[in-house]
């Protein structure tokens, strides 16, 4: 009898599952998404960001640092910034890029939207997180990468369940891909929603922490600064390793947010560093089969 209950259950999560991804996830991309992702072709857009930034900001202390961590990103930041810097909430948010070395034009940029940018020197994303988690204000860290897009409630709907449930220690949410090459959008859906059920898999059969990803996830400053923030061991990923060392430190459970208001827009250029689609398909089956890569978060 209890046999059948766990076997229900999990037909009943799957199903679950297959519904949130599928049928609540956008085919396209979101006009609102789009705005941002050509927000360069608006006239006086710098302006317009760094207006948006000081309603965003309010006054005094933070509530919540968004981290970006950058390396030569001038052809993204200005969009990423404009998606964040629009977004509504009643918490005054900070948001705190962190210069990696760049070598192009993306601090300036950044420091012309009235936004803080820090200089880390050594190179890495590691040491770029740590660095912004050093140099952040707000109680609530939110993670952001520097070529995505966010929806106006990401902030509302990330930090909800951290400011309201003491028994969750960090939050991470969904994706989808923004086609910059020959791929067309409806094959990202496709790719997306089996990206879905490998990471229902990845929570029930391997490690809910290798669903975390960097661009789209949050915690609580003081918790990651108790288990020393962003430092992981060879082999594992940065954001992955702190989501399991919150957890299994007992700062709470991990929880994701799947509400499609959270949903955020992001490059497809990591699809195409990994060596294109098909090849990024099989090796999360191959993964699946062998159990590799607990400790990775790849997307």
């Amino acid at each position: 009898m209890v046999k059948g209950n766990i076997f229900a259950l999990l037909v009943y999560n799957c199903a679950n599952t297959l519904t949130q991804t599928v049928f609540m996830r956008p085919i396209a991309v979101t006009a609102y998404a789009m705005e941002c992702w050509n927000a360069l072709e608006q006239p006086n857009v710098v302006d317009k960001v760094r207006a948006a930034y000081e309603k965003l900001r309010k006054t005094g202390k933070p509530a919540i640092s968004i981290v970006i961590p950058a390396y030569n990103e001038e052809k993204n930041i200005v969009q990423t910034l404009y998606s964040l810097c629009h977004n509504v909430t009643d918490k005054a948010v900070e948001i705190v890029v962190v210069n990696n070395n760049s070598k192009d034009n993306t601090e300036a940029l950044v420091k012309s939207t009235g936004v803080r940018c820090v200089l880390e020197t050594k190179q890495g994303i590691t040491a770029a997180r740590n660095a912004g988690l050093a140099n952040a204000e707000g109680a609530i860290i939110l993670n952001a990468d520097a070529d995505s897009i966010y929806p106006k409630d990401w902030v509302a709907e990330m930090t909800k369940p951290l400011f309201a449930e003491t028994g969750v220690a960090l939050v991470y949410g969904r994706f989808g891909f923004i086609p910059t090459g020959n791929t067309g959008r409806l094959t990202y859906f496709f790719y997306e929603s089996f990206a879905e059920l490998i990471r229902f898999i990845n929570k029930y059969a391997k490690d809910e922490a290798v669903n975390v990803y960097g661009f789209n996830s949050g915690f609580r400053r003081e918790d990651g600064i108790a288990v020393d923030g962003y430092n992981h061991p060879p082999g594992s990923n940065e954001d992955g390793w702190l989501a399991l060392k919150l957890r299994d430190k007992g700062y709470g459970k991990l929880r994701a947010i799947t509400n499609s208001k959270a949903l955020v827009w992001t490059s497809d250029r990591r699809i195409a560093m990994d060596g294109g689609l098909w090849k990024a398909v099989f090796t999360r089956i191959k993964r699946i089969i062998f159990r590799q890569g607990t400790n990775r978060t790849d997307l």
